[in-house]
């Protein structure tokens, strides 16, 4: 028994290194779930309303699972820094990164948008190095610069993507939500909160859904026919406020604490890829041989970065390998007087 005790344990230690590469991956396919439904809502409703919408939605959800499931004092905010994580969130990653997009996503292409949301990676080392005292090393930053390459080879942006006119001004504003995504992710890792990643998730969408509405508000936004929208637009709503914000921002929130702003923005290169295939597989978008390169750089350039990371889980699997099995007991105890066993 106590055997299998420590076996369950091990094999349990040994998964729990691959989670934040999982939740990674996942985070990539929520939000690249995302685009479609946006794409499909955006017929109807306004775009900053929407996305005060998504959150209010996330808001309830997860506020609600949080007063189920968890006494008072696990989930309301208790300290300074409780409530300045949750304004800075509120403010830069939920409102600001929101807002920014989805208003800058009316004028410009998506291939043009998703280059410049894209650029939040580079940014948030900018951020860490100015507010963390963190510093990227050469090959990290070749690694990143890698990466970008492999999302303009996926969406392949033209030349008349960025030309003059109403779509430079939507390319700034999706500029400047990159700049916030990247801004925020930071600042919340220097606050560091004491309440959990959850949490903190569900107060700083209440807070951006506030401060989204507001704006729309502000705006002058028209949302007088939201009660003849038709069955596809809530489906998109439904969507976008529960995989894609519900669940992903909690993942997000989670990587920033556990891995740092800079890695777990590195998302935002491997959302296209995930986009693509939503695409592929809703709205029957071919998936090119640009998009299948684009994927392979992509993946050379998170190798460069995460390269420690590799290395210490090849060198494990290998050492793994290189033990004889026969060198593993049945519930006994090492013994120097029994002589090796040949594999």
């Amino acid at each position: 028994m106590t055997t299998l005790v420590s076996a369950l344990r091990e094999r349990l230690s040994i998964d729990a290194r691959y989670r934040d590469a999982s939740l990674f991956v996942l985070l990539a396919a929520l939000f690249g779930l995302s685009f479609v439904a946006i794409k499909t809502g955006l017929r109807e409703l306004p775009p900053v309303f929407f996305a005060g919408l998504r959150f209010d939605v996330a808001a309830l959800v997860l506020l609600t699972y949080l007063a189920v499931t968890r006494p008072r004092s696990a989930w309301l905010p208790r300290t300074r820094r409780d409530l300045l994580g949750i304004g800075v969130a509120g403010l830069f990653l939920i409102a600001l990164n929101n807002g920014l997009l989805f208003v800058g996503q009316g004028p410009t292409t998506p291939a043009a948008a998703s280059v410049m949301y894209g650029l939040n990676p580079i940014l948030a080392p900018v951020f860490a190095w100015a507010l963390l005292g963190q510093r990227l090393s050469a090959v990290s930053a070749l690694g990143i610069g890698v990466a970008l390459a492999g999302v303009v080879v996926i969406v392949q942006p033209s030349p008349a993507a960025f030309a003059a006119g109403d779509e430079v001004v939507g390319q700034l504003l999706v500029l400047g939500a990159a700049a916030a995504v990247a801004l925020g992710s930071v600042s919340l890792r220097r606050v560091e909160p004491t309440l959990d990643s959850l949490p903190v998730t569900a107060w700083a969408m209440a807070v951006g859904a506030g401060l989204l509405h507001a704006t729309s508000v502000a705006m002058g936004e028209a949302t007088g026919a939201l009660l003849a929208v038709d069955t596809v637009t809530v489906l998109s709503v439904l969507s976008v406020a529960i995989p894609s914000t519900a669940l992903a921002y909690p993942i997000y929130f989670g990587l920033i604490r556990r891995v740092g702003p800079v890695r777990a923005n590195l998302v935002a290169y491997a959302v296209p890829i995930f986009a693509a295939l939503t695409g592929f597989l809703v709205l029957g978008s071919a998936i090119d041989a640009a998009t299948v390169v684009g994927f392979f750089v992509v993946v050379a350039g998170f190798a460069l970065v995460e390269r420690r990371v590799i290395r210490e889980e090849l060198k494990r699997v290998l050492e793994s390998d290189a033990v004889p099995a026969s060198a593993v007991t049945d519930g006994g105890s090492e013994s120097g007087t029994n002589p090796p066993c040949d594999d």
